[in-house]
């Protein structure tokens, strides 16, 4: 790997609260979207001359919308609480990173035309204009969240970071400033159905020659089928899935576990993309529409049960969001004809959508598939729970099953399992440093040291235990971590999928 061209922090096995640097990542900017990509979502291609109108309208729009907002807004109490516990904090000491600063951006705008006060005293209550230099601070500092809601956990109000980065995001977009990243993204689902924008043909090659490969490994016809009319599962996963490493040996495990417990399923070309980045932005109309491709497909292949596949921001919108976005879920297509229909057509016993840990964790209480342990006696494990699934989502029927299932299902596959420290696990994980539409390759020093509180905690379990294997179900997880481990001196095969481990230990033959 090239030298790096900035610092990579040094790990001791514990996280240090760093000294204050102002303006440390003031430099750390992602690439903006060109007036293509932001005019195809239906966007401003460029900043309008009326753009500070604009932004504070929507701004209202938004506090009118969502109450939480302007709850947000109006509950801190500037305690401290959540000032380290920010992974962009710790990793580039820039005081605007910390969860309180990052809300204040807003906050101080909010003030000025928002409130009395703000309005005829603003200095006394440090409400500020909307300038171009604080859009740009916005800009700048947004995209430095992951929205992984670490923040939240620890502060006495439970105010919501991730929900004031989306409405910055959402105002930019809707003033003409959005990120390249992101946007390009949605227009490639929107275009074609998936992240990668991967076509069904090359899909369904790909599919194919998996199958190929699966049987000359194990002498099993394990099927990846597509488009199966019928089938009672429909599988959404995310696209890396498809063909990136570590991903592809998921839905490998994926498809043994299916074909072990005798359950027909079938992806969709349709709907070939269990990720959301309309969540990312903040922008609901753009979640929805990415969406209802999978009602969509589901409709139209008759399926009976829904399944979502190992990525965490996805399975945060199937849980939280499905119900009034496509009406799949509790509560579901009261007012929607088509989300009725599904609700009719899904099978009563499961009409809310279903991680493929749960069914995973299902069967192997019913005895339905059997483990082989030792094949997995190379790896000891650790596991990293996933911002969205830790504080975003649920499991089960139990409190706490997104936490308990992925360690059971691991404890059922492989004999040697330590989790890391308690303070950077469970709902206080760690970010992985590249969530929430920060993925990109013009953010790298900034997920590199946003990684470094994961990294640390990492390191203490490899140097204590021997850990030689990472297990996580979120796809931006595995790509963060296949790229950030060489950095920090650890070997980019040291991450994989939950389902790559039941993928090694499932016994296919146990039925024969």
């Amino acid at each position: 790997m090239a030298a790096p061209k900035f610092e990579v922090p040094e790990l001791k096995g514990y996280t240090d609260i760093p000294l204050l640097r102002e303006g440390a990542a003031a430099e750390v900017k992602s690439f903006p979207a060109n007036a293509q990509i932001q005019e195809a979502l239906g966007f401003p291609g460029e900043l309008a001359e009326n753009w500070q109108e604009t932004a504070i309208g929507r701004m209202g729009e938004l506090l009118g919308k969502y109450r939480s907002l302007q709850v947000f807004m109006d509950a801190c109490v500037h305690c401290g609480a959540c000032t380290d516990k920010c992974h962009y904090y710790l990793g580039t000491s820039d005081p605007k990173n910390m969860p309180v600063a990052r809300q204040d951006l807003m906050r101080q705008v909010y003030r000025r035309y928002f409130t009395f006060a703000g309005k005829y005293f603003p200095k006394l209550v440090g409400a500020k204009d909307l300038t171009r230099e604080v859009l740009d601070d916005w800009y700048r500092y947004y995209y430095q969240c992951s929205e992984c809601r670490r923040c939240s956990v620890y502060c006495p109000y439970g105010i919501d970071t991730a929900e004031i980065t989306m409405a910055g995001r959402e105002i930019l977009d809707c003033v003409g400033i959005g990120q390249k990243y992101t946007n390009e993204i949605l227009g490639k689902v929107h275009r074609i159905g998936n992240n990668l924008g991967l076509p069904g043909p090359a899909l369904l090659d790909t599919l194919t020659g998996l199958e190929e490969d699966i049987e000359e490994d194990t002498g099993f016809a394990v099927k990846l089928p597509i488009d199966v009319k019928g089938a009672e599962v429909l599988l959404i996963t995310p696209s890396a899935d498809f063909f990136s490493e570590p991903h592809v040996e998921s839905l490998i495990g994926y498809a043994k576990v299916f074909h072990a417990a005798g359950i027909s399923w079938t992806l969709s070309s349709l709907a070939s993309e269990a990720g959301n980045f309309g969540m990312f932005i903040g922008n609901y109309e753009q979640m929805q529409k990415v969406a209802l491709r999978i009602r969509e497909a589901a409709l139209e292949l008759g399926v009976k049960r829904i399944v979502v596949g190992e990525c965490g921001h996805a399975w945060r919108v199937a849980y939280s969001f499905w119900n009034t976005l496509i009406g799949v879920g509790l509560g579901a297509g009261a007012d929607d004809k088509y989300g009725r229909m599904l609700q009719q057509q899904l099978d009563p016993n499961y009409p809310q959508p279903a991680h493929i840990c749960e069914v995973t964790y299902d069967l192997l209480q019913q005895g339905a598939i059997t483990m082989d342990k030792e094949a997995n006696d190379h790896r000891i494990i650790t596991f990293h729970d996933s911002c969205n699934v830790a504080r975003g989502s649920r499991m089960g029927d139990m409190p706490g099953g997104q936490f308990l299932i992925p360690r059971e299902i691991i404890k059922s596959v492989a004999n040697r399992f330590h989790d890391m420290a308690p303070e950077t696990i469970l709902e206080g994980t760690f970010c992985c440093g590249g969530g929430g539409g920060l993925l990109t390759d013009d953010l790298m020093e900034l997920r590199v040291k946003g990684a470094q509180p994961r990294m640390d905690a990492f390191k203490d379990v490899v140097d204590n235990h021997g850990v030689n294997f990472m297990a996580t179900i979120c796809a931006i997880c595995k790509a963060q971590f296949t790229k950030v481990l060489p950095y920090y001196g650890f070997d980019m095969s040291m991450v994989g999928g939950v389902h790559q481990l039941v993928s090694t230990a499932i016994r296919l033959d146990a039925k024969q």
